[in-house]
């Protein structure tokens, strides 16, 4: 089994929540962790969970990168941070992959700084899984959607990238033989969207190899045309949290309503499987987190807000893409570009 390397100190609720899915991490499965971070508040979580010790091992350091401060500086002068630590770590070869929910400009960072791009990778992106509606037989109920915030803006030949490096991680994590791609787009045209995505439009459909779909529009994106959408970093966070805004937003509303009145309460049980859809959409701790593709080890981003179930879940994913070889699959698909 891998050893995964957990970023004890990052995100809204470290130590505790971290150190707690770790936890249920070594009792429910083989998976080796390495938390990195402040020893002693470590320790002190772990003596009030259950957990099995000959899967947890500890890597001390005194400093955590905060989630607002500047990453660039961050990155740059705070050597001893669990972050830069642990990174290091997957670097050294003391652990195969690296989970964080801390700082994400930092992360990225620091990946760039420690990690090697694989051979013919331009850019790396922060990919994100979130639940859709499925069209065929056999789908997988997650969509993966990159880049959502490594880059602001990109070339044609990178969306290009991004498409192999997704479709290529939905193979081997979501074991679909030949993923839909899809290049998020304002409309179905191939003459839409500008210079850029028209070129990538054109490069994408002349791909042997590859299932391209065409250009898919924002109301696709809970939909199952495509498996995998390709974007720029800026566009791809905007989407992705524009869809877990609404999912939370109409939760809510549902819970609202069943509390106002008992007519509604009663209809609302009726719709019950269609508001249960609505809450996993909203769920980010059933996916875990953001797979950062396109280097040569692997990191996995979970959200700030995460819980010990996301952060369990999270260690398992990236214990699944090492045992699968993701990043060699990657390689292998980006090399046909050269």
């Amino acid at each position: 089994m891998p050893t995964i390397g957990v970023d004890a100190m990052g995100g809204d609720h470290a130590p505790g929540e971290v150190v707690k899915g770790v936890a249920q991490v070594s009792l429910s499965s083989d998976i080796d962790c390495l938390l990195v971070g402040e020893e002693a508040r470590i320790q002190a979580v772990l003596e009030t969970v259950s957990y099995n010790p000959e899967h947890i091992a500890i890597l001390h350091c005194g400093d955590v990168i905060g989630m607002a401060e500047d990453p660039h500086e961050a990155v740059r002068s705070r050597r001893d941070a669990s972050l830069l630590v642990g990174v290091r770590a997957v670097a050294e070869g003391r652990a195969d992959a690296f989970v964080s929910g801390g700082n994400a400009g930092a992360c990225v960072l620091a990946c760039a700084r420690h990690f090697t791009l694989l051979p013919g990778v331009r850019r790396a992106a922060v990919a994100s899984v979130y639940p859709r509606r499925t069209q065929f037989p056999g789908q997988d109920p997650l969509a993966l959607l990159l880049d959502v915030g490594a880059t602001v803006h990109c070339a044609a030949d990178e969306l290009v990238q991004f498409a192999l490096m997704g479709s290529a991680y939905a193979r081997r994590v979501s074991k679909t033989k030949s993923p839909r791609v899809g290049l998020l787009n304002m409309g179905s045209e191939e003459s839409k969207g500008g210079e850029t995505l028209v070129e990538a439009h054109r490069r994408l459909r002349q791909l042997p190899g590859l299932n391209f779909v065409g250009n898919v529009e924002g109301h696709e994106l809970v939909r199952g045309r495509a498996d995998v959408i390709v974007c720029e970093g800026l566009l791809g966070n905007v989407a992705l949290k524009l869809v877990e805004g609404v999912g939370e937003v109409l939760a809510d509303l549902t819970t609202a309503a069943a509390d106002r009145r008992l007519s509604w309460r009663m209809g609302l049980r009726l719709l019950a499987p269609a508001i249960e859809r609505l809450r996993a959409l909203a769920d980010y701790t059933q996916y875990g987190g953001s797979p950062i593709l396109g280097f040569a080890h692997l990191f996995i981003k979970c959200h700030g807000r995460s819980d010990a179930q996301a952060f369990a879940n999270a260690v398992k994913v990236a214990a699944k893409a090492v045992r699968d070889h993701v990043p060699a699959e990657i390689a292998e698909a980006v090399r046909g570009l050269r």
